[in-house]
């Protein structure tokens, strides 16, 4: 199956109303995506405030309020009291662990350390590259490491990345990094998710899998197969993760 790339509307010369077919909040969501995507507003930033958006925009305070409000439910802006609206960063407590669906059995989100066993460039398979919307054979960066809670392996993940957007990636820099994977992308190659879709299946350990998470072959372990994407709903990520559920377990709220 593979995936078109998408994008967002750029700002038109005649302003939001040459956007006709949409609700005006939706435009002005659509301008505002824009200009996140363009990178006129970073990660962690302030944008303006709503008076200045509307007088931008020429369109009603409220009107910017309604796009606003729906950014902030999809994670996109952050509002904090007294001091305004801000572009969602993985830096941020409630954002850091936002796709980290792994809780411990005795309760709580288990404190992981990281191990990296590779990271390389090389040439997408066909497989990899449908996932990410790219063309032909085009480079990806690798990624493999071991999540582990203490001493004890619970996680070995295998990433793919686009090679455009993570030149100078290299496992020094990985280890050099000590924050959250997701927010070294945002920060040095400024690459931000915004949401992923998650694929779930149990499967068996094969000999190599086992070995590097300390089980036996044959034990039952949970694929999950993530897709992350960036603004404009490009794939930016590709992961697939074996989790060993023997002191821990999936979790996830539904509402």
């Amino acid at each position: 199956m593979s995936y078109a790339r998408q994008s967002v509307p750029t700002m038109p010369e005649a302003g939001p109303a040459a956007l006709s077919y949409a609700p005006l909040y939706s435009q002005i969501k659509a301008l505002l995506l824009a200009s996140l995507q363009a990178g006129e507003w970073l990660p962690g930033q302030a944008i303006p405030s709503e008076t200045e958006l509307a007088a931008r925009y020429k369109v009603s305070q409220g009107t910017v309020r309604k796009a606003i409000d729906e950014m902030a439910a999809e994670n996109l802006l952050v509002r904090r009291q007294g001091k305004g609206t801000f572009v969602a960063s993985h830096a941020e407590e409630q954002m850091r662990y936002r796709f980290l669906r792994l809780a411990a059995d005795a309760g709580g989100t288990p404190a992981l350390t990281r191990k990296l066993l590779a990271c390389r460039r090389m040439r997408s398979s066909s497989e990899v590259a449908a996932a990410l919307a790219l063309e032909g054979a085009e480079p990806v960066v690798e990624l493999r490491r071991l999540l582990l809670d203490g001493e004890r392996p619970v996680v070995l993940e295998d990433l793919w990345l686009p090679g455009d957007l993570f030149k100078g990636l290299t496992a020094e820099v990985m280890e050099a990094w000590s924050g959250t994977l997701y927010r070294l992308f945002e920060a040095e190659f400024s690459v931000r998710m915004i949401r992923a879709e998650e694929k779930i299946r149990a499967v068996a350990a094969g000999a190599e899998e086992a070995a590097l998470l300390g089980v036996a072959g044959g034990t039952p372990l949970l694929l999950v197969e993530r897709r992350s994407f960036t603004y404009g709903d490009r794939p930016v990520e590709l992961r697939r993760g074996l989790y060993h559920t023997a002191h821990h377990h999936y979790r996830n709220e539904l509402s």
